[in-house]
């Protein structure tokens, strides 16, 4: 659903910005193409359904490893889109990825730093605990963000969830060597949740590989306060909320950029900021 700009909300960094903000030297507007699996996934268009796992199947097969297809997108008969791609990031930790995702939403201008081109803004809802870090910064919270997905502009809640707490718990997330990312999508404008995404990122040799996954339509749009009156107007919004290959696509590609430009510039910036805010 395309969202009316809000007046003083803008693409970019202001002359201001640049001269003032400390992270100023992270502001890097020109991005890479994205990875060629990532690219052959998109020429080569939708995929069988069963390929890529639904929700609650992901719960086991997403942090073990053994979802077969690690690019591609499936538009499936309930209306549900799914997609799935792989980010390889050097000289990134788990826990950077944990403290990037506490840190971006303090400021639009820090947003902005992971996609250039497409981030508008973003606020959390409520203010983080203070003396949180990492993983416990963000969980819990609900981040508001402006984005182009393609050339359509959306505004989303992004409301944060424990991993242990829906299913996807491992010891791994507990001893450094993996996180997982894992969120309630919705829109900002209105009361409706509309899926899932999950961005689970493992330690390998030099650096991390990121695992990418939304779940986003059909029977995963709901009302945020429920009730007859809530599931009727839910109903409603699946109707117009069925997403498309070329919705599926930009999506694919915006993922695919934001995660390969954040990859370039966070060991320094996680480094320069002490891990701190």
């Amino acid at each position: 659903m395309r969202s009316r700009a809000i007046a003083g909300r803008h693409l970019g960094w202001t002359a201001d910005d640049l001269a003032n903000k400390p992270w100023a030297r992270f502001w890097k507007p020109e991005m890479s193409r994205i990875a060629a699996p990532v690219e052959a996934a998109v020429i080569a268009g939708p995929v069988a359904e069963p390929l890529l796992p639904g929700f609650e199947a992901s719960r086991a097969s997403l942090i073990a490893g053994d979802e077969g297809l690690e690019n591609g997108f499936a538009l499936c008969a309930s209306g549900e889109m799914r997609i799935a791609l792989a980010t390889e990031m050097p000289g990134v930790t788990p826990a950077m990825v944990d403290w990037w995702f506490g840190w971006h939403s303090d400021s639009p201008e820090r947003y902005k730093l992971w996609h250039p081109r497409a981030h508008v803004h973003a606020g959390w809802l409520t203010s983080p605990p203070a003396d949180s870090t990492g993983r416990g910064r963000y969980v819990g919270q609900v981040s508001a963000v402006d984005e182009y997905i393609g050339s359509d502009l959306g505004r989303f809640a992004i409301a944060f969830l424990d991993p242990d707490g829906h299913g996807f718990g491992h010891a791994s997330l507990q001893d450094g060597s993996a996180t997982l990312v894992l969120a309630r999508t919705g829109l900002a404008d209105y009361p409706f949740d509309v899926g899932y995404l999950a961005h689970h990122v493992v330690a390998i040799g030099g650096g991390s590989l990121m695992r990418s996954r939304f779940w986003i339509g059909g029977s995963l749009v709901a009302a945020r306060r429920g009730g007859a009156a809530g599931n009727l107007a839910a109903s409603a919004i699946k109707t117009v909320l069925k997403p498309s290959g070329d919705d599926a696509r930009a999506l694919m590609v915006h993922c695919a950029q934001e995660m390969a430009h954040l990859a370039t510039f966070l060991p320094a910036l996680h480094g320069g900021q002490g891990g701190g805010s």
